[in-house]
């Protein structure tokens, strides 16, 4: 195989970064003139306004870009490179009907059953070595079993994005990440031929993304990846790491696949288990993701997509080291296991777990200065770090896990120029679908909440009668495994949600 050139791989990248952007500018045009965008169904769904779901045009414009180049410089296209593109124009085309007009789960798990079956028997692609996980044992599968067992883990790898796309940013970083790590042992490797795909993938990532995270002057996404998008790059992704990982001469042992692809794992057989467990079925869509989790506790969305985003490269990186390093192959396996059921057994109990989240986000909002500025003409609130981690702590214990709410810290504009930062601290309580009441009731409700707090532990209150715009949600319940609300549009609070702001 010839050698990798850098400069060639950041021309690719580049170019495939403006193709993806203007691929999904145009599309978004597209879809939005003919009305088929992502609406607030005021359930399952985050978001509070029609949305284009296009991410995914700009990967398959990229992918056909790769497909193209290949062409160009190996004239004789390898069979099974044909072969994924035609099965990821078969789950893109799905993805997309599915965005439309919302196929049952078990039609889309039929056709990726379906596609992952062709990628096994006509392009050579299957899982037939798990390494050596047997103290050191080779763990081989063969005959149907290898077959079945590789059918799963595609369509484990395509579902487990899929699930991860919930809040703007989060799954298009998360891929994003795994393809510089897979990308890293494919250049160790000096496999030209994925990285051409890797590179132009990521390239395709980060145009989707510069529409999709927020930043200071997008307080919302503007496109979502959409189910086209999410099942094209965990079909991709889960070809890759079967590629790289099998054969010969593999270029990573197959417990590195995993570490290279933990999060989207973690949380997707973590909330199927949680189901299970809660005696629902685990194919049933809920708010019991780690996402969501962190929005239940109080995080800001970039708060949370760069916290999961961060975990999500610690553990690529301690799977390149296991790799490149030597460990043995059932330590790896081990230490994965022992970070899966750690967090099992924390996200078992959800609402113990939001509870320490929501300590945690004292923390991060005074201590660590992550607490986002405010304006003193909307917050009157003026304490310090000490004060403000003593409320909050104070509140959480007050309200307890029967309470469904969020504390929110704000730095004080015009504390900064003095040595110490203050702070002012609001939080919400959202009612549950049955205590949708009328005004007079609502009041008496709050009049109630105001002087338990102030009575018990002398904190005065004050109802704000509209959020700011940096806030991420809204909520009234229909219910959930918590016995609480469910989160339902991000951005503004609905009309029953009670926010207060804690005065000095």
């Amino acid at each position: 195989m010839s050698s990798v050139n850098i400069n060639d791989l950041i021309s690719l990248f580049i170019l495939c970064t403006i193709v993806s952007a203007i691929a999904i500018r145009a599309a978004a045009y597209l879809v939005q003139s003919l009305s088929m965008v992502d609406r607030p169904d005021g359930g399952h769904k985050l978001h509070d306004s029609n949305t284009p779901f296009v991410g995914g045009v700009g990967l398959l414009t990229v992918v056909c870009l790769a497909f193209a180049l290949l062409s160009f410089v190996h004239f004789e296209m390898p069979k099974n490179w044909l072969i994924l593109g035609l099965c990821s124009a078969i789950i893109f085309i799905t993805g997309f009907v599915d965005d439309i007009i919302s196929l049952s789960y078990k039609l889309r798990i039929m056709i990726q059953a379906i596609v992952a079956l062709v990628i096994v028997l006509s392009g050579d692609m299957m899982l037939n070595e798990l390494g050596g996980l047997l103290w050191g044992q080779s763990l081989q599968l063969s005959g149907w079993f290898a077959i079945a067992f590789t059918v799963i883990a595609i369509i484990g790898g395509i579902n487990a994005i899929n699930m991860i796309d919930g809040i703007d940013g989060l799954s298009g970083s998360i891929s994003l990440v795994s393809l510089f790590l897979i990308g890293i042992v494919a250049f160790m490797d000096g496999d030209q031929h994925n990285l051409i795909l890797i590179t132009a993938l990521a390239g395709g990532m980060v145009g989707f993304l510069y529409y999709n995270l927020r930043y200071a002057s997008k307080r919302y996404a503007r496109v979502f990846l959409g189910d086209n998008g999410s099942m094209l790059i965990g079909f991709i992704l889960g070809w890759l790491l079967i590629d790289l990982s099998q054969g010969l001469n593999p270029a990573m042992t197959p417990i590195t696949a995993v570490w290279l692809f933990s999060m989207p794992l973690l949380d997707s057989i973590g909330v199927m288990l949680r189901r299970v467990c809660l005696g629902k079925s685990p194919f049933m869509p809920d708010h019991l993701h780690l996402h969501h989790l962190f929005l239940k506790a109080g995080f800001f969305v970039s708060e949370i997509t760069f916290l999961i985003v961060s975990f999500h490269i610690l553990f690529g990186i301690i799977g390149l080291m296991g790799l490149y390093l030597g460990v043995p192959e059932f330590v790896m396996l081990f230490g994965f296991l022992l970070i899966f059921l750690g967090y099992f057994l924390l996200t078992l109990r959800p609402w113990r777990f939001i509870s320490m989240l929501r300590h945690l986000r004292i923390l991060f909002g005074t201590r660590l200065g992550f607490a986002p500025a405010a304006s003193c003409k909307i917050f009157s609130g003026n304490f310090t770090a000490k004060e403000t981690e003593n409320i909050a702590k104070t509140i959480n214990e007050e309200l307890g896990p029967d309470v469904n709410f969020s504390i929110r810290i704000f730095e004080q504009i015009s504390a900064r120029h003095n040595s110490e930062k203050h702070y002012a601290i609001t939080f919400n309580v959202w009612l549950a679908k049955e205590a949708c009441l009328s005004e007079k009731i609502l009041k008496q409700q709050i009049a109630l909440l105001q002087q338990r707090l102030k009575e018990r532990r002398s904190i005065r209150l004050r109802v704000l009668s509209a959020r700011d715009k940096d806030f991420d949600l809204k909520a009234c319940s229909t219910g959930s495994a918590f016995g609480e609300s469910l989160i339902v549009g991000r951005r503004s609070l609905g009309p029953q949600a009670l926010t207060f702001e804690v005065m000095g």
